[in-house]
């Protein structure tokens, strides 16, 4: 029977959405594994909107559900109708959006919020004990909705994150780009993605074993 994987995106581009190459590599890794997914995001507005020409920012007002969509082509559910026992798994790519818009963590450290429906979604998933895989900055949204876990977790090297992954009452190792953290007993698994990857090959070595290995734990 094949898994059914949910994929939660933020947006559509790295600056202010889901980053896309993270994205695309998750699905095709999923699948090439005949798994059956299932992309969602919030139904909100964007925190804001990134000319990703020149990285400036525009004065105008998007929809996460909305430009999500464009990754999913067309093919994805508002998080709010949701429900983990219709899933075997959740995978969160990574992107600003996942840091801006399903949570607040870019802007407020781990003092932050995350979004209800996002932040219920992760928790369902982790009392229910089904896996859950992070990569990029998306590592530090779990951290958010499952404070004080003392869950394993990376985002790579960078002090700054690890160190407010650790204010949240979780564990911040360090990992390569190409590898992934595994925290067994809470079914977490993370990879570095673009937080250190210096282009998509080496982004999507992590991804795959990543994706894998959720798989594996299913």
């Amino acid at each position: 029977m094949s898994k059914r994987i949910a994929v939660l995106l933020s947006g559509c581009g790295v600056f202010d959405g889901a980053e896309i190459h993270e994205s695309v590599v998750t699905l095709l890794e999923l699948d090439k594994a005949g798994a059956e997914v299932t992309c969602m995001a919030p139904d909100i507005t964007q925190h804001k909107v990134v000319n990703h020409l020149t990285n400036s920012e525009l004065d105008e007002s998007r929809n996460v559900l909305v430009e999500s969509a464009r990754i999913a082509r067309g093919d994805i559910m508002n998080i709010s109708s949701a429900k983990v026992e219709d899933f075997d798994a959740l995978i969160l790519p990574g992107g600003f959006g996942a840091a801006l818009n399903n949570c607040d963590f870019a802007i407020n450290g781990p003092n932050g919020d995350v979004n209800s429906d996002v932040a219920k979604l992760i928790q369902d998933f982790h009392g229910a004990k089904k896996p859950i895989g992070a990569m990029c900055i998306a590592p530090a949204l779990v951290a958010m909705a499952l404070k004080s876990k003392n869950i394993q977790l990376t985002i790579g090297s960078d002090e700054g994150v690890a160190g407010g992954i650790g204010a949240l009452g979780n564990v911040h190792v360090n990992c390569a780009t190409e590898d992934i953290l595994v925290d067994a007993e809470n079914k977490v698994v993370t990879t570095p993605a673009y937080m250190t990857a210096g282009g998509i090959a080496q982004a999507a070595e992590g991804i795959s074993k990543l994706v894998k290995k959720v798989l594996d734990l299913a």
